[in-house]
């Protein structure tokens, strides 16, 4: 492997591991009483899944490796190559985002994550994949997530319009859609543990006593 092409993949990776490393939770915890999500929730919602810090660092990294193994070829192994493999994935995250929340609202379908804090580990994993394909509705009540299925597929599928000719294909307009909903299997399992995460290696540090300084010395 070259010096430029491991360059491609480990900067990214890096980078996506700090940014990752200081965004909090986005979802709900299940104790909390469930409310209605508004208009303005909703486009809160797209920005911060589409542009947060979350968003973007998972962007490097699937740009870095790309370009890396040249995925597609028309791009190039090269930081220009880098560039239009980011705003291609930002681009189909984005509409993809757009579709769900706007869809959803016309059902009541709440796009955000639900925790399932203080369940037992194996629940919580199980909680993670069920909410790959579930929502809550406006009572709060499970219902399948018929605007994420539009979403995902449809987004991926249009895509093709202006995707690189290797890639604007059925088959790999599948396989997108495929990783679409094991990206978000991958976001809801950031969303269950991280808060959990934080407070156990962080809360330390912001609970530390205040400097004691000397008042009226000068």
């Amino acid at each position: 492997m070259g010096r430029s092409r491991f360059l491609f993949f480990f900067a990214p990776a890096v980078l996506a591991f700090g940014q990752t490393a200081s965004v909090g939770s986005l979802g709900i915890s299940s104790s909390e009483t469930p409310q209605p999500i508004t208009a303005k929730e909703r486009v809160r919602w797209v920005v911060e899944n589409s542009v947060g810090p979350a968003s973007l660092a998972a962007g490097l990294f699937s740009a870095g490796w790309g370009t890396m193994f040249n995925v597609p070829q028309e791009y190039g192994p090269h930081w220009e190559g880098f560039g239009k493999r980011y705003g291609m994935r930002l681009t189909g995250i984005a509409t993809s985002n757009v579709m769900e929340a706007g869809l959803g609202a016309l059902w009541g379908e709440d796009p955000r994550y639900v925790r399932a804090e203080g369940a037992p580990f194996g629940n919580r994993i199980g909680h993670i994949v069920k909410m790959t394909f579930l929502a809550q509705n406006r009572d709060g009540k499970t219902m399948p997530a018929y605007a994420r299925y539009i979403a995902i597929s449809g987004s991926n599928y249009l895509s093709n319009t202006w995707r690189a000719d290797s890639e604007a294909t059925v088959s790999r307009a599948s396989l997108r859609v495929g990783l679409g909903f094991l990206g978000r299997m991958g976001g809801n399992a950031f969303e269950e543990f991280w808060p959990d995460v934080r407070r156990r290696f962080f809360s330390k540090k912001s609970s530390s006593p205040p400097v004691q300084r000397t008042v009226g010395t000068d």
